[in-house]
């Protein structure tokens, strides 16, 4: 049974949708740029969100990274869960498993799996939980 409250599960959702849908909008209107620029002229014309961290990512990060081990253990499983990697059933060996793989990267390790959103969007399915009416206000 998920111990930690599904509320925080639905905030990194929420998150890394907006994440998700920030990184596509970059995509889509790429900068244009001259080719016969030189380096140093290059490197002024970089947009500083490149230079820089990306805020939401950096939430992100720091929310996952202050929660306690037995809740990124639990968010990584139900990461692993949502992805078809273990069967609900099986809830005891993927905390098992999580646990034995922990380490102080967590929040890089799932900010670098493709479809993390969705992921614990079916991890919290398949204990009948939904981020329908999740409200941040309540974190």
């Amino acid at each position: 049974m998920l111990q930690m409250d599904s509320d925080k599960v639905c905030f990194i959702v929420v998150k890394m949708r907006e994440y998700e849908e920030e990184d596509l909008i970059e995509e889509e209107e790429p900068k244009p740029r001259e080719v016969d620029l030189a380096h140093e002229e290059e490197f002024e014309e970089l947009d500083e969100h490149e230079l820089a961290d990306d805020p939401i990512k950096a939430e992100l990060v720091a929310f996952i990274d202050q929660l306690p081990d037995e809740e990124q253990v639990e968010l990584v499983s139900l990461a692993w869960l949502g992805r078809g990697d273990y069967e609900v059933e099986e809830w005891e060996d993927i905390l098992k498993a999580a646990e034995e793989r922990a380490n102080k990267r967590t929040a890089q390790y799932l900010l670098g799996m493709p479809l993390l959103a969705d992921y614990l969007e079916e991890g919290l399915d398949a204990f009948d939980l939904s981020c329908t009416d999740f409200d941040e206000s309540r974190l």
